[in-house]
């Protein structure tokens, strides 16, 4: 099956590429610069995955949803809270409808690429603070992408059974290269360590029992 990938250069979405790479054939890695904090640490090595996997790589500019939204997130927003991600303050962290957005333009791309998928990489622990990673959500965002193409364009959630640890697992099956991903939603030059995503990304290696390779302040 010919399909996208929604790859921002996180860990999640680094390994949902080379998951979906090992079972389908992967015409484009989508990236979205929508005004985060973050996101000239994450692209790059979105960039860096797709080039090494020998798939084409896009960036597609958002810069309105950083002028219109609000978000502790985006570079108009306010401090990024520090935390376990499943925290109540992580809500601050949410940026409204982002998958939503996101979604409806790669189906669009993904048709006119002829692909038969969109693949996203949100898995069970995102669930707890973000409504546009869960079911009640992704269903029926999934069958309005089948119903609005004429390619019947499919929505793959290979993650959406599992957590980040089992992602980490899945990743050092894969040999991905986690030094080369990025996760801190700061944005400094190197990882915050403190933030809600920094946490999460320490625990999943840990509970995974593979080594982390992050350098944090």
């Amino acid at each position: 099956m010919k399909t996208v990938v929604l790859v921002s250069g996180g860990m999640d979405s680094v390994v949902a590429l080379y998951d979906a790479a090992e079972k389908n054939e992967v015409i484009a890695g989508l990236s979205f610069d929508y005004g985060s904090k973050h996101n000239h640490c994450e692209i790059p090595f979105a960039k860096y995955h797709c080039e090494k996997l020998d798939i084409p790589h896009r960036t597609i500019p958002l810069q309105f949803m950083n002028d219109c939204f609000d978000s502790h997130l985006l570079q108009n927003g306010g401090e990024i809270p520090e935390g376990h991600y499943e925290s109540e303050n992580m809500k601050q962290t949410v940026v409204p409808f982002r998958n939503g957005i996101m979604l409806a333009i790669a189906a669009g791309f993904a048709e006119s690429q002829n692909a038969e998928a969109v693949t996203i990489a949100a898995h069970s622990g995102d669930h707890a603070i973000y409504p546009d990673c869960r079911s009640e959500f992704m269903d029926p965002m999934s069958k309005a992408i089948a119903a609005g193409t004429y390619a019947n364009i499919q929505l793959l959630r290979p993650f959406v059974g599992i957590r980040k640890e089992d992602i980490a697992a899945r990743g050092e099956e894969l040999n991905v290269d986690f030094s080369q991903t990025w996760s801190c939603y700061k944005g400094g030059e190197i990882h915050c360590g403190k933030c809600g995503t920094c946490v999460e990304r320490k625990e999943a290696f840990a509970l995974a029992g593979i080594p982390d390779p992050t350098e944090y302040l």
